[in-house]
């Protein structure tokens, strides 16, 4: 657990020099929505990461399309943007409603690229 503030240190000082996000020591970093973001910011954001990437992993019997809620289905369609727009943290901003994390969401079948 000591580990955790280091490695947002660490991300902090990668936002901060505008680098490349693909690694934060040694691991990959991911988008998600911020646990704070209202449900109208998280619909805004679903359906704008949606209009500029393919979100057919979100289709009813597809590896994420469960569970539904709107947390769940932002998160995975930020993510799909940011990863498709480059790792830099400008591409996982949406409004200052997303994080970058070094930790995996991943769940089940449903793979946070």
């Amino acid at each position: 657990m000591a580990k955790l503030p280091l490695l947002f240190f660490l991300l902090f000082l990668s936002l901060k020099s505008g680098g490349n996000m693909i690694m934060v020591n040694g691991q990959k970093t991911r988008c998600v929505a911020k646990p704070s973001s209202d449900q109208a910011t998280l619909l805004s954001n679903l359906n704008y990461a949606c209009s500029h990437v393919d979100c057919r992993v979100l289709q009813k019997g597809c590896p994420c399309s469960s569970p539904e809620n709107l947390m769940n289905r932002a998160s995975i369609a930020m993510n799909l943007y940011y990863r498709s727009k480059g790792t830099d943290h400008w591409n996982c901003d949406f409004r200052g409603s997303a994080l970058v994390v070094v930790t995996d969401p991943s769940y089940g079948n449903c793979i946070y690229a």
